[in-house]
């Protein structure tokens, strides 16, 4: 076994799900993140579900391969730096370190376009 999958071996993680509320998306926003550290789709997972935890937080999803997040987020509960603190949070394991900048904020009626 390879010292990457020992590392990982016991790094389960469920995914959160959250029910994405298509009203409160009309008048989020939604903050592209570019996120360091990530080593496996677990991480991505961890991720993905530190930034749902947060209240406010109405949609996330991690692209591994490109090292980013998209959240939908209410800009009335939470703020840029409270997704970027949650990113590091995820990884306040002592085995795991992530790490986020912000790349970009929109409306995220211009991103998820829900009928």
């Amino acid at each position: 076994m390879s010292a990457q999958n020992e590392e990982h071996e016991n790094c389960h993680v469920e995914p959160i799900e959250k029910t994405l509320d298509k009203n409160a998306i009309t008048t989020a926003q939604a903050a592209f993140l570019s996120v360091h550290g990530m080593g496996c789709p677990r991480c991505a997972t961890r991720v993905r579900n530190g930034l749902l935890l947060q209240e406010g937080v109405l949609f996330s999803d991690v692209i591994l391969e490109r090292g980013m997040a998209v959240v939908a987020y209410d800009p009335e509960r939470v703020t840029p730096d409270h997704l970027i603190a949650a990113v590091a949070n995820a990884g306040n394991d002592g085995r795991h370190n992530y790490q986020a900048t912000l790349l970009q904020t929109v409306p995220a009626s211009q991103v998820f376009h829900l009928s």
